[in-house]
């Protein structure tokens, strides 16, 4: 099966993929936007396994079990607080991806669903986070061995219509 990159727009929680990606926080234990949707989605079984694993730092991912979701796994990437792109957010949010990529490989996901990481609160502009996403996603399946699919899921129209452009769906 050749490497793909497909779009929805949607709640990523109610999505059924081998994994999801969650936009975290460097505690792991929830917060405003997709953080704090997935964490009441799946239940205060994850609340209890993410005070275990110590936080995350920015840029880096961590995969726990889906829980009550319907994915098998979550996985939790810190995406970069916008500070003018002054402070390498452009790269940092690229790792996001790439780490977020490989955990999924790491657990045999065939399919992994991703969102538009560090454009809410965090304020990365929402057109340079989507150039980023893409392009890291293209980068990396362009060398990946595994059969892997990948889903953005943007929840909000603004962020669908910068994906749909840049994917030329």
């Amino acid at each position: 099966m050749e490497p793909k990159i497909s779009l929805t727009r949607g709640d990523i929680t109610k999505l059924q993929f081998d994994a999801i990606v969650n936009a975290a926080n460097k505690s792991l234990l929830g917060g405003g936007g997709v953080d704090g949707a997935i964490h009441r989605a799946a239940g205060p079984g994850l609340m209890e396994v993410c005070r275990l694993l110590g936080g995350c730092e920015t840029g880096q991912a961590k995969t726990t079990k889906g829980f009550n979701l319907p994915s098998k796994f979550i996985i939790h990437t810190v995406g970069p607080v916008w500070h003018g792109g002054k402070q390498n957010e452009q790269l940092q949010l690229a790792d996001c991806y790439r780490n977020s990529l490989d955990q999924a490989v790491l657990h045999d996901c065939q399919n992994i669903a991703l969102p538009n990481i560090s454009t809410g609160v965090y304020g990365f502009p929402k057109t340079l986070a989507a150039e980023t996403a893409v392009m890291e996603v293209k980068k990396y399946l362009e060398t990946c061995q595994e059969p892997l699919q990948v889903t953005f899921v943007c929840f909000d129209e603004e962020n669908f219509n910068l994906y749909s452009r840049l994917l030329n769906h």
